[in-house]
């Protein structure tokens, strides 16, 4: 089963949480039209090293299990391009999505 939720950050922009229930465990990813934040399964060292000229800005946030704690998680690791930005780990995932409007 799959679910969309839109979410309004602080400043006032709309993101889109998705949640895709899979045997055993659940994808969680919220992006904007630039970037994203997702769950344990985003691989960030795959980001960096071998997608490293695509220059992704992303996130990821571990041992959450629902959209809603993805958004009020720090950040465990975060992609070049993403720290180019100024989002950087342990920062909570609605603060980094603000970053990527």
């Amino acid at each position: 089963m799959m679910r969309m939720v839109p979410f309004t950050l602080d400043n006032g922009e709309t993101v889109l949480g998705v949640e895709v229930k899979l045997p055993k465990t659940t994808l969680l990813a919220i992006m904007t039209d630039k970037g994203y934040i997702m769950c344990g399964a985003l691989d960030v060292s795959l980001l960096n090293e071998k997608l490293k000229d695509r220059e992704i800005l992303a996130g990821r946030a571990v041992g959450v299990r629902t959209l809603e704690e993805l958004m009020a998680a720090p950040l465990e690791s975060v992609t070049f391009t993403a720290e180019a930005k100024g989002i950087v780990v342990g920062m909570k995932g609605s603060d980094a999505l603000q970053l990527m409007v």
